[in-house]
């Protein structure tokens, strides 16, 4: 910013003033300079609404020294695992899941719902708290069993208790070449994002389908290892750690509190902070299981005029999961998603959660830059949801900002 002498009244002196701030406006639009601290207040106060705060709270994170610590029975062990553990025991672990891939442990269960201190959390009253996590359990088998189950209808173990046993998309191993890597291009902003791991030939790695969630593309891989470890590398470096490890299982309570506008999370459809909207009712998406349905399938399950099979079988297993746990089923709750339409950008969950450049103009700024970034609900490089994100989207949206401290 140019810096004028207030004392300076000669015509010659204005005149020579007016050609020193047009040099400087030059050498601003090279380098245009803003405080840190300018640009944290302007995160602060773009992201300062309720339902973001919510947001953010529900998706907080557990050191990762303090989730490896965790033992099954454990006195120490954060409340919502021990919640989880008064519910589901490691004989009723094995008793639901006996069909599990071992790579699914019970310690690993505890340790993905230890990273995630808003699942299984303390509400107002004990009662709410263990009848919300008895809910969520019940949700997480039913779609486990779709996702990852057997489906073997002659089995004498229902198909309920048939869950998680993948841990790997089908057809695939760890040195599958060419599947699920087509935005690892580094011409492309994913391929930029979220740059994919290498073999040692240089070809990319494949983000196939794995964990309990099966968990597949870099776009999503890398969110997950920033969440997990606070970088995009580590898992895109080493997909095998979704299916090795605790990681298998904690993809899948990654997804359950994270929302994906304008979806809410599961979290948010469970325990009521996601309330329908006149635009939500109208699609026919209300609270209950249909909708969490709709979250992690709808494109391909929801919206038809009768019950999709895949769907249907989401409401067997969850009634069955749900009289296990003694979660209530009442008469009225919608558990399929047949003629529910697509979220929207007018229901409740259409929160904007990413940065993007603001392409406004300022009269006063070089160029008429805005020399800042919005929100948008459509996915970007910048996560609202990150803090630091907003400085990393100006500096990429204007490449002449220099950032001081």
């Amino acid at each position: 910013m140019a810096h004028r002498n207030p004392f300076v009244a000669t015509s010659l002196s204005l005149a020579v003033a007016a050609v020193a701030a047009a040099a400087s406006f030059h050498a601003a639009a090279a380098e245009y300079r803003i405080a840190r601290s300018a640009l944290l207040a302007k995160e602060a106060q773009l992201t300062d609404a309720p339902l973001m705060r919510k947001v953010k709270q529900s998706i907080r994170t557990l050191d990762n020294a303090a989730v490896e610590a965790v033992q099954p029975g454990r006195a120490a062990n954060p409340d919502n695992v021990k919640r989880v553990e008064s519910i589901l025991s490691n004989a009723q672990f094995e008793f639901v899941f006996p069909m599990r891939t071992p790579e699914y442990t019970y310690r690993g269960l505890l340790q993905a719902v230890a990273k995630f201190p808003a699942v299984c959390a303390n509400y107002e009253t004990t009662a709410k708290s263990d009848a919300l996590c008895r809910k969520t359990l019940a949700t997480m088998v039913a779609h486990f069993a779709q996702e990852t189950g057997g489906h073997n209808a002659s089995s004498p173990i229902p198909q309920w208790r048939q869950a998680l046993v993948y841990v790997r998309e089908i057809g695939w191993t760890e040195t599958s070449r060419n599947g699920y890597n087509g935005e690892c291009n580094p011409a492309t902003w994913q391929g930029k994002a979220w740059p994919c791991g290498k073999f040692a030939d240089g070809t990319f790695k494949s983000y196939f389908g794995r964990g309990a969630k099966q968990l597949s593309y870099n776009y999503n891989y890398g969110p997950f290892s920033q969440a997990m470890y606070g970088t995009v590398r580590t898992l895109l470096d080493r997909p095998d750690l979704v299916a090795d490890t605790w990681l298998n299982l904690a993809s899948a309570t990654f997804f359950f509190s994270y929302p994906q506008p304008p979806k809410p999370s599961m979290l948010h459809v469970i325990d009521g902070t996601w309330v329908p909207n006149a635009n939500d009712q109208n699609n026919g998406l209300v609270p209950g299981f249909g909708v969490t349905t709709q979250i992690i399938n709808g494109g391909i399950e929801c919206g038809g005029s009768g019950e999709h099979p895949q769907s249907q079988n989401r409401i067997t297993y969850y009634r069955a999961a749900a009289a296990y746990f003694q979660v209530p089923v009442p008469g009225n709750e919608v558990l399929g998603c047949k003629g529910m339409r697509a979220f929207d950008a007018n229901g409740a969950g259409a929160l904007a959660i990413y940065w993007e450049q603001d392409f406004s103009w300022v009269p006063s700024n070089p160029e008429g830059k805005s020399y800042a970034c919005k929100l948008v609900t459509y996915q970007t490089p910048h996560s609202a949801l990150l803090a630091g994100d907003y400085e990393r989207c100006v500096v990429n949206a204007f490449p002449n900002v220099v950032v001081t401290n």
